[in-house]
């Protein structure tokens, strides 16, 4: 009978890509089956989010629900960006806890319990191994037509109030070839919507093959909608100071580009914004969305 795994994601969709990809790595490497019942979990992982209020508190309770399994063998590990944050002080705080790992290593998860059993320890890695995660994943497995698609991680903005940066390190970005492989793949699967993915989607910088070239996200939005199959492309989060003009000109060309756009405000005062270290006025974000109506007038 194979291995099951129970995953209980918090918080974005790039938590939500992530827990994907776990269950994807756990499948390939050791032949882990997600399961929703906690109860016939072999292995469960929680994937946190720092965003949400008392997130700290939240992961601690819901290891308490669940450290009674302890008694019949279940492994339990925690992931995401509390991990991140918190890292040995959840052992020290939670010693059932048999595996602390990061966003960016949630591919070495595998070795992780492996080690975990043969020196009978905590394992803890919560570093930032820039993009190596991609190099290790497996193919993804879909049922659906729908896909997220993760093609940078981390921000560099360093916003006052955001833990992004220091839970996620900066921005570092996946080569265009990888994502136009990974979303090839899935559109050979039957998907037809895709979502890009990223703290800061729309800041990606991608090498292209082995010159020295730069795609910008216009760019590879472009070659996302020139994939057979691929009918439909979203992507979030943006930011307002990444949104150039060949990026608004894209809705222009691309009609797969949705029409539909998460283009965070935050704040309507230029004073606020500027204390949130935003690098952006009221005023100019105003003008990147009338530039967008003026060629998507239905944009939303």
């Amino acid at each position: 009978m194979s291995k099951k795994v129970f995953i209980k994601t918090f918080g974005c969709q790039m938590n939500e890509y992530d827990s994907d990809k776990m269950a994807d790595v756990l499948n390939a490497a050791q032949g882990y089956e997600p399961t929703q019942n906690v109860d016939e979990a072999d292995l469960i992982l929680f994937n946190t989010c720092s965003v949400r209020e008392k997130a700290q508190e939240k992961v601690f309770s819901d290891l308490g629900r669940v450290k009674h399994l302890k008694a019949k063998g279940v492994k339990i590990g925690v992931g995401g960006c509390v991990a991140s944050q918190e890292g040995e002080a959840i052992i020290a705080r939670a010693p059932y806890v048999d595996i602390v790992f990061g966003p960016q290593t949630l591919h070495r998860l595998p070795e992780m319990l492996n080690e975990r059993e043969r020196l009978n320890r905590p394992q803890v890695d919560i570093s930032f191994p820039e993009i190596e995660k991609f190099d290790h994943l497996p193919p993804a497995r879909v049922d659906g037509a729908t896909a997220f698609v993760s093609i940078m991680e981390g921000c560099s903005k360093y916003c006052s109030y955001c833990v992004v940066p220091y839970t996620r390190g900066e921005e570092v970005n996946r080569p265009l070839d990888d994502v136009l492989v990974e979303v090839a793949g899935l559109a050979d699967q039957g998907v037809r919507e895709i979502t890009l993915l990223g703290q800061n989607v729309n800041a990606y910088r991608g090498t292209m093959g082995g010159t020295s070239e730069i795609a910008d996200f216009a760019m590879l939005i472009e070659y996302v909608a020139e994939i057979p199959g691929i009918e439909r492309i979203r992507y979030t989060t943006s930011h307002p100071n990444e949104f150039t003009p060949r990026l608004i000109e894209a809705y222009a060309k691309v009609p797969q580009l949705v029409s539909h756009l998460h283009l965070p405000v935050q704040h309507g005062s230029d004073r606020i914004l500027m204390a949130m270290k935003r690098g952006y006025t009221a005023m100019e974000y105003k003008s990147t969305v009338r530039k967008l109506r003026a060629i998507r007038p239905e944009l939303a």
